[in-house]
């Protein structure tokens, strides 16, 4: 062997040698960086730690999915580690450019009710479950996720896949714990999803969620002003569609609304309208008669979307199977289930709409029911003890709700934050006529009223401006607004987002 090749044997061996000492070091230092407890996302420990975690949340691929080119992620964010309280998640990042475009939660009402089940599966997330022997997703085209990265939570705990390991957490919830555990959520949450942090981050949702947006956004605003800098949210709005805000006013609207629409009678309207009265907190037999009379109309009719057909039963081998999810399954679709206002004795009151197919829950439920889709969700790693619903069965008390959320409107209004208010006009149960009652009681200055707004060629409804405030119909949509019109739900985000006006004409 010549001098060159001892060399360069002598050179390769040192570069060798270096290498595994260095390893071995980086090795140590990172296990020192753990020990030492990096928090401030500073070392490397922190960033392995944060890799790591969303590797763990990575959903690959979900059974029955068509192939898309956005990532997506779900797992639990834990809220309360005395009590073992967690909450389930689900994450779609946008479509095209996800580094550049804003954050969005959307939340359901209920209280009780699945983001998951609704808004992802039925509304506007990316995949909705088929009616199909085996599992089968269809690809939305007017996911939400074109406009943001799409992030679902099932809030509070025991709704979907949520849990808490402490029983009695299950009956002491009420608006206030679950506006506190979605903030600690959320902080948690840009913990594993540092990247997300700088982006421009906004709530929306429907139904009762008339309550948890403005008071999850409160709680933002308000914890914003004393909160570490890797604690603050850049919350820069909310928006709120066919939204319960005002006991008086949406009960009120929703009495209206049916008489208008030809769904009661001039005598039944009048008998309501005669013995109830809508301030009070208790009401009268003669009133619980007449509301049980109103709702026995929403038995033959689909109370969320007027006009659309319902899910009717099947008869198989003599035997009626029924599929219906407005008519037959118990589902607290509003509060006034727990507390003992107007409705609380109708079971109308807790019926919850379907979308185009009415029958689309039932696909749903069955989905998200089987092993395979929540290992790949990495969902009931708890292994619960009662199936997947929509609706929790397991929520029956509601420790505390306002009459009225309007005095935290006010003040996210004065905050400056950005608001729409979107109302379907088709749906019965919190009417575009409870709405427009409500804001006329919030008091906003009139900046331009009633205009048409355009989707193309057609009307897609009519918005008034207010200071400090949108409010946007939806011509022809049920409850859930990107259910029945998903083309003009997605206009109306894309539109919301960017803080423009919707279109004033044809196009």
């Amino acid at each position: 062997m010549n001098k060159n090749m001892r060399t360069s044997h002598h050179v390769a061996f040192s570069v060798l040698v270096l290498f595994l000492v260095s390893s071995l070091l980086g090795t140590s230092s990172a296990k020192k960086l753990c020990s030492d407890g990096d928090k401030d996302g500073d070392g490397g420990c922190f960033r392995s730690r944060v890799l790591a975690a969303q590797r763990a949340d990575r959903v690959t691929e979900l059974p029955g999915q068509p192939p898309v080119k956005f990532r997506q992620y779900a797992g639990y964010v834990t809220v309360n580690e005395t009590h073992g309280r967690a909450l389930f998640y689900w994450f779609f990042e946008a479509t095209h450019n996800p580094s550049k475009k804003p954050l969005l939660l959307w939340l359901n009402g209920g209280p009780g009710c699945s983001s998951v089940g609704f808004g992802a599966s039925e509304e506007l997330g990316p995949f909705f479950p088929q009616n199909s022997t085996q599992p089968n997703l269809k690809l939305n085209p007017y996911s939400w996720n074109k406009a943001a990265n799409l992030l679902f939570l099932e809030s509070p705990v025991g709704v979907g896949f949520s849990y808490s390991n402490t029983s009695r957490d299950i009956s002491q919830l009420g608006d206030t714990i679950a506006a506190k555990d979605s903030y600690t959520f959320l902080v948690n949450w840009f913990k594993r999803f540092p990247q997300y942090k700088s982006h421009d981050f906004y709530i929306a949702g429907e139904s009762y969620a008339g309550h948890y947006v403005p008071q999850l956004s409160e709680v933002i605003y308000n914890q914003n002003k004393i909160a570490s800098k890797k604690d603050f949210i850049n919350l820069k709005g909310l928006m709120i569609g066919n939204a319960l805000m005002d006991d008086e006013t949406d009960q009120k609207g929703m009495i209206d609304y049916a008489y208008d629409h030809a769904v009661i009678s001039d005598g039944l309207y009048k008998r309501v309208n005669e013995n109830c009265d809508f301030k009070l907190e208790h009401v009268s037999k003669e009133c619980n008669n007449a509301l049980d009379e109103y709702f026995d109309v929403y038995k033959i009719l689909d109370m969320y979307s007027l006009y659309s057909p319902r899910c009717v039963p099947t008869t198989t081998n003599n035997s009626s199977i029924s599929h219906s999810v407005a008519g037959n399954r118990r589902l607290p679709a509003v509060r006034g289930v727990f507390r003992p206002r107007l409705f609380s004795n109708n079971e109308g009151w807790r019926r919850m709409g379907a979308g185009y197919d009415p029958c689309a829950s039932d696909y749903t439920e069955k989905y998200l029911n089987r092993r395979d889709v929540q290992e790949a969700l990495h969902a009931n790693v708890t292994k619960i003890s009662y199936p997947w619903t929509h609706c929790s069965d397991r929520i029956s008390f509601w420790g505390d709700a306002p009459a009225s959320v309007l005095p935290t409107l006010r003040t996210l209004v004065s905050a400056g934050l950005r608001i729409w208010v979107f109302s379907g006009d088709t749906d019965g149960r919190i009417p575009v006529t409870a709405t427009r009652y409500t804001l006329k009681k919030l008091g906003l200055k009139t900046v331009q009223d009633w205009t048409p707004w355009y989707t193309k060629q057609q009307v897609g409804g009519w918005t008034v401006e207010y200071e400090g405030l949108m409010f946007v119909t939806v011509r022809g949509a049920g409850h859930q607004v990107p259910t029945f019109k998903p083309r003009e739900a997605l206009q109306l985000v894309h539109h919301f987002l960017a803080d423009k006006k919707l279109p004033t004409s044809p196009f």
